[in-house]
């Protein structure tokens, strides 16, 4: 009999990821019923483990009895003192500051018509004087103070950095990969271990200011210095010019608004950080923010909340102004009126300092009003649309984040660690799980596992919202230019305002809950998602938009099987943002009844017995963001491999 033969090739598939990740879930909801509240290693509020009364006992041996920490801690608290004494505080056995309220303004505005326009100058008088009617100038100073010295110091190292990175490849990859983790970490995490080396203060506000507000210049320094074409480099050393010489007259002229854009993103960050700074005893703002949330005063938080926005809006005008402005010699009519503006403020800054009315600001009831009506809409609101907002807060919380939160705290720790490898292992591959693994073990070394699981689960149900309406948002601006001209100015204002101004509105319309830190991440986070899914959106190549169109498709055909395909990494990287951005304002919401481990940090700076447990609730965050920042690049990274193998 012949044999019979076949050349048929059988093709096996592997099951989707999407398969994979559902076969999981329900296998880690089956297993949950069964192993529910076994290994969940809860700890009480005040319940403290021996490593974290490790920290707590020796934390003077760090920074208090190190000359090096203690000579910095003194040198920097010099600074912000000598801002202080310049612009806010009495100084020099004077009732009033050196310059006074007048002078401040005049030399503000005077600068920002130098640099921007007399729009913007403008601007800002207008908005130094509006703080100064609410009643809150010495605290916005105070504010001021120490954002100026924290991006003063930043820049002087930032800048350099940058430069460098700009200019060497292999210090350009090490800053990359720094920078990345550090633009990945909350504005909490700075905030403990700096207390420990220099003890909290002023000193350590500013320090951790500077090291959070650093990241933008020096990437943004970096990426202007390689942008700079080749051919403009090579034209000035063809004409001997010195590697000095080719940097000051090429590299950085050229690199100018790109710089700029860099030092407004680091004073944006030191603003935001200033304010959470009020934690660990930062003057300004930010202490009448954190008092007014701690004792549930509505009316006072939005005042200061609002004094904060206009700050922001100011110096984000100021320095926008100064990039945009062209690169080029003044007129001799500027020049003269710039020489006139010079003398109007040599004499304001005199009145300032001779006269008790230009000194302090005069006392006006704006502050208290604004306070008052906060005060009675809160209250108005809350009576007739109570009902509703409260009813939206206790459904959304008993529908899908008590559940969720119950699956993650209530599964044996071990049980969660293997999902989330396994589920990190599928969507990114050994990348993403060998960091979900490493993470997670740490997290369970810090003692609050269960502090930890909460937190998550109030930021993936956060995220799952973010990515949606940003998606929604995102491709509505992409396909169409007018709404991404209407919509771009609010996303831009909503990055400028720093984290406790998005708690004060959701406080007063939810109350105290963790539904409150879950709402204000949501819009904290969306400016962010729906920038850069519209940018993805619109990279799309028109020559494939196009072609789906000429076969018939229909507009949500070729969203959903041209545009979102092709802007996959786009979309990756949002979700990536969204993760963080989440996660920063989740545990900020420590603060208005979030709990877990934003109320461990602040607990930890409020109680010196709980200080140890607050520098552990530090780590875990960082633990966290690290866990969801890996796992999505991982997931990003694969994604995008498999597309090219597709090809």
């Amino acid at each position: 009999m012949a044999a019979i033969t076949s050349d048929i090739e059988v093709e096996v598939h592997r099951p989707r990821r999407g398969v994979v990740v559902g076969v999981l879930l329900v296998v880690w909801i089956a297993a949950y019923f069964v192993l529910r509240g076994i290994d969940t290693l809860v700890l009480g509020g005040q319940d403290t483990t021996a490593l974290h009364r490790w920290l707590t006992e020796h934390r003077d041996d760090v920074g208090q009895g190190n000359g090096f920490f203690s000579a910095i801690r003194v040198a920097v608290d010099q600074i912000v003192v000598l801002l202080q004494d310049v612009i806010s505080q009495p100084s020099f056995d004077r009732p009033v500051p050196v310059i006074g309220w007048l002078g401040v303004i005049a030399i503000a505005a005077y600068c920002a018509w130098a640099f921007g326009n007399w729009k913007v100058a403008v601007l800002t008088a207008a908005g130094l004087g509006f703080v100064g009617v609410q009643g809150l100038w010495q605290q916005s100073m105070d504010t001021l103070a120490l954002t100026i010295a924290a991006v003063l110091l930043s820049l002087l190292v930032a800048i350099p950095l940058g430069i460098w990175a700009g200019l060497s490849d292999r210090a350009f990859k090490v800053a990359t990969l720094v920078l990345d983790l550090m633009q990945t970490l909350p504005t909490f995490v700075y905030l403990a271990p700096l207390t420990l080396f220099f003890a909290i203060g002023p000193a350590a506000a500013t320090i951790a200011t500077l090291i959070y507000a650093a990241p933008p210049a020096v990437r943004l320094t970096a990426h202007a210095i390689r942008s700079v074409p080749p051919e403009s480099v090579e034209a000035a050393r063809s004409l001997g010019s010195t590697g000095g010489q080719t940097l000051l007259k090429v590299l950085l002229p050229m690199s100018r608004s790109t710089v700029v854009v860099g030092i407004n993103q680091t004073i944006m960050a030191a603003l935001s950080m200033v304010t959470v700074a009020a934690l660990i005893d930062a003057p300004g703002l930010g202490q009448t923010v954190l008092k007014a949330l701690q004792t549930l005063d509505v009316g006072v938080a939005f005042n200061a909340g609002l004094a904060i926005v206009v700050l922001a809006i100011v110096l984000d005008r100021v320095t926008t102004a100064a990039g945009d402005r062209p690169w080029r010699t003044a007129s001799v009519r500027r020049k003269v009126l710039l020489g006139a503006g010079a003398v109007a403020v040599l004499v304001a800054v005199w009145f300032s300092r001779t006269y008790v009315w230009a000194a302090e600001f005069p006392s006006v009831e704006v502050g208290s009003r604004i306070a008052a009506v906060t005060t009675d809409m809160t209250n108005w609101v809350q009576d007739v649309f109570g009902g509703f907002t409260y009813g939206v807060r206790d459904v959304v919380t008993n529908a899908l984040l008590n559940p969720l939160e119950a699956l993650l705290t209530g599964s044996p720790w071990w049980l969660v660690s293997v999902v989330v490898v396994a589920l990190a292992a599928v969507l990114g591959g050994w990348r993403g799980a060998a960091p979900a693994a490493v993470c997670l073990g740490l997290l369970v070394a810090t003692g609050l596992w269960h502090d930890s699981m909460v937190t998550l689960a109030s930021t993936l149900l956060a995220t799952v919202v973010v990515v949606a309406v940003g998606l929604a948002l995102g491709v509505w601006a992409g396909r169409n230019r007018r709404v991404d001209t209407w919509i771009r100015p609010v996303l831009d204002a909503g990055q400028t305002m720093p984290p406790f101004v998005y708690l004060v509105p959701f406080l007063a319309l939810f109350g105290t809950s963790r539904f409150t830190a879950i709402a204000a991440a949501v819009v904290f986070a969306v400016p962010v998602t729906t920038k850069i899914v519209a940018d993805g959106i619109r990279a799309v190549p028109v020559a494939t938009v196009e072609a789906a169109n000429s076969v018939g498709s229909s507009s949500w055909q070729v969203i959903s099987k041209v545009q979102l395909p092709v802007a996959r990494r786009a979309i990756t990287l949002a979700v990536n943002q969204g993760l963080i951005y989440v996660l920063s304002m989740v545990v900020v919401g420590g603060l208005v009844g979030a709990g877990a481990l934003g109320y461990d940090v602040s607990a930890g700076f409020a109680q010196s017995d709980l200080y140890g447990k607050g520098l552990a609730a530090g780590l875990a965050i960082v633990l966290l963001g690290v866990l969801l920042d890996r796992v999505t690049q991982a997931a990003a990274r694969r994604t995008h491999d498999y597309e090219g193998d597709k090809r």
